[in-house]
């Protein structure tokens, strides 16, 4: 007679169990209100194959099984803002004038993975799939705004940053804290808040407790920013830095200036999260 389970071997198989809706869930997309499951998702009337001449995260051209943002997002209007949140809690925040072009027609898409044809993995990354948002016309879209592992997308009525967030209003408008304020919320919010203003989870806050310009010479945080590893090696870091192409030397001394100038600006407002 086999031998009786032992504790332990139990409580692994419950804890498995119950990790098991949550890992089926991957496979699921939220949208607002409504939920859908991969397999629609593959057999949407409006799905189509687009290519993508230069895959922002496998540095490849790609095709994809793609869907358009109005086929998720009805009535979907210039002036509102979507939002793309991923299983790691990383929040991409883009204008809907910026998905569709000034000519109307859709330049990012939906990219959906058929299980049966996997896409392929880059080089110290998870899986992408299976919701990705992919550009067959990017511009000037940087690598934040090309979210994976997309579990949850939403519009958002256009609205002013938090103040927790803003510069000092007494400021010059030439003021580089307010360039450097427009680089931050394009670059940094994905990731990072900053005095509790923000939705993404992934990295921590950027001024709460400290700011980075309090504990690190200005030329390691300028290393830092183009390239994390030169600061300390961590093979599963998340961050990655951004080339001069990406974030120029221009905009990273604006980035800086605001990030000086809201050291003396702390507040910490968790009433400030959408």
């Amino acid at each position: 007679m086999a031998a009786a389970m032992k504790p332990s071997c139990k409580a692994v198989i419950f804890l498995l169990i119950g990790w098991l809706p949550g890992l089926l869930l991957a496979t699921e997309l939220r949208v607002e209100a409504s939920r859908y499951r991969l397999e629609a998702l593959l057999t949407h009337p409006a799905l189509r194959e687009v290519e993508v001449a230069d895959d922002a995260v496998l540095h490849r051209p790609m095709r994809y099984r793609a869907l358009p943002l109005d086929a998720l997002l009805p009535g979907l209007r210039p002036g509102e803002r979507v939002q793309f949140i991923a299983d790691d809690g990383f929040v991409a925040e883009i204008e809907a004038a910026t998905l569709m072009g000034a000519d109307g027609r859709w330049r990012a898409w939906l990219a959906v993975e058929d299980p049966t044809r996997p896409w392929p993995r880059a080089p110290g990354k998870p899986d992408l799939g299976p919701f990705y948002l992919v550009w067959t016309d990017p511009g000037d879209a940087g690598p934040e705004q090309w979210p994976y592992r997309i579990v949850a997308i939403r519009r958002r009525e256009p609205q002013p940053a938090p103040a927790a967030l803003s510069p000092d209003p007494a400021l010059p408008a030439h003021a580089a804290a307010w360039r450097g304020f427009a680089v931050f919320q394009r670059n940094c919010l994905a990731c990072h808040t900053l005095n509790g203003a923000g939705a993404a989870q992934l990295g921590p806050d950027l001024n709460v407790p400290h700011n980075p310009t309090e504990y690190l010479p200005e030329a390691l945080l300028r290393a830092y920013l183009r390239d994390p590893q030169s600061l300390h090696r961590w093979p599963q870091a998340r961050m990655r830095g951004f080339s001069p192409q990406q974030l120029s030397d221009a905009d990273l001394d604006a980035l800086l200036a605001y990030l000086r100038h809201m050291a003396g600006r702390k507040r910490w407002t968790e009433d400030a999260r959408p």
